[in-house]
């Protein structure tokens, strides 16, 4: 049997949404496994893992994936570390200390700005903060009210992780040997022991107070504690926590190698104890060892006191040695540290350094000419 069918021709919108569709269609259809030769897998190794074989060889990859779709911002927790300020957090996640203010009023009200009480640059280690990555909050329209922990999009039991890997050892874990951050990173963190000869210290700790230059402090507690610079470099760490973070760099910086892990534990305590009666703030989750020496016992029993990270280098200025002796002059320190820093390093230098402070101008700013970003510590490991 035959259909006769009217052949009316097409109105105009109806016509363009056919021919619409034919192109869709044809893409489509060119898209498809099989329409195309074999492609490579986003790792580069061939098909991925969970294609099946066939006697032909691996299933083809299809050269079109369907984009994700981009998630409404929402809440992430952050919890608070040694040396964090609202203003660091801010910058690392793109909003404001303002805005973390009033996301956590709720919780903390220390952190209400519509409090008397509201005091932004005392936080604590250890709390827990929501925030919007990249949303800053408008005063004149502020959030009603922190969100409630499991409510939508509030920083429920399932949230993401904003902080990693953990600031303290697990029990019984070594501490993890570290020598430089992410490679993928344009980050870099200057840091300084400080032990033995400390006349530039203060004039180094201005400077790069002044040129709002971050920077990671190693004191150990003898110097720290028992000396008026060392209590001076320690007293501006306090009072500004947005730049400066400490470590622990031993009691009297003895030989670890050579100490039971009883007298390990005793070196780290002792030194954590003083700088937290001078400075308010903790050393850990930061240990470098004396002379960079190290061995598995002494990992062991760092990692057993409490200490989560053993900071090594990649970058040795050696500006210990004076140049009577061999040491390198400022030209040398900032050539070697200019040419040899890149994403992820950990720069030694110390605050007690010859020639370290007239080499810091051309450090600092031969590394951002390179596009290096200069943080602290946590700003490199702890993203």
């Amino acid at each position: 049997m035959t259909l006769d069918i009217d052949r009316q021709p097409l109105p105009p919108m109806r016509l363009r949404a056919v021919v619409l569709f034919a192109l869709l269609a044809m893409v489509v259809t060119a898209c498809l496994p099989g329409a195309v030769g074999p492609s490579r897998s986003p790792t580069g190794g061939g098909a991925s893992p969970s294609a099946s074989p066939s006697p032909s060889g691996p299933t083809p990859v299809p050269s079109f994936v369907r984009p994700t779709p981009t998630p409404m911002p929402t809440f992430y927790t952050y919890t608070v570390v040694a040396g964090d300020s609202l203003t660091s957090i801010a910058r690392r996640f793109e909003t404001t200390g303002r805005s973390i203010a009033w996301w956590n009023r709720a919780t903390y009200s220390s952190l209400d700005p519509e409090s008397p009480s509201y005091a932004p640059n005392r936080i604590e280690i250890g709390w827990i903060l929501v925030l919007i990555p990249g949303v800053v909050v408008d005063d004149q329209n502020p959030p009603g009210m922190s969100p409630e922990p499991g409510s939508s999009g509030g920083p429920g039991p399932s949230a993401p992780p904003t902080v990693a890997p953990p600031v303290t050892p697990a029990p019984g874990a070594a501490a993890i040997v570290v020598s430089h951050g992410p490679r993928e990173v344009r980050r870099v963190a200057l840091t300084f022991d400080m032990g033995g000869r400390l006349d530039p210290a203060l004039d180094i700790v201005a400077w790069l107070r002044d040129n709002r230059v971050p920077a990671t402090f190693f004191p150990t507690g003898e110097s720290g504690a028992g000396t008026a610079i060392g209590r001076t470099v320690l007293d501006a760490a306090e009072l500004r926590p947005d730049l400066f973070e400490l470590g622990n760099h031993s009691w009297d910086h003895p030989d670890f190698s050579e100490l039971t892990a009883a007298a390990i534990a005793d070196q780290l305590t002792r030194t954590e104890t003083a700088v937290l009666a001078q400075a308010g703030r903790t050393t850990k989750p930061w240990f470098r060892p004396p002379f960079g020496t190290w061995d598995d016992d002494v990992r062991q029993a760092v990692g057993d006191a409490g200490w989560a990270y053993l900071v090594m280098w990649d970058v040795d200025t050696i500006d210990w040695k004076p140049t009577s002796d061999g040491g390198p002059t400022a030209r040398d320190i900032e050539a070697k540290v200019v040419a040899r820093a890149e994403g992820g390093s950990i720069v030694l230098m110390h605050l007690g350094g010859w020639n370290t402070l007239e080499a810091l101008p051309a450090i600092v700013g031969g590394l951002r000419a390179k596009g290096l970003e200069l943080v602290t510590l946590s700003g490199l490991l702890l993203p």
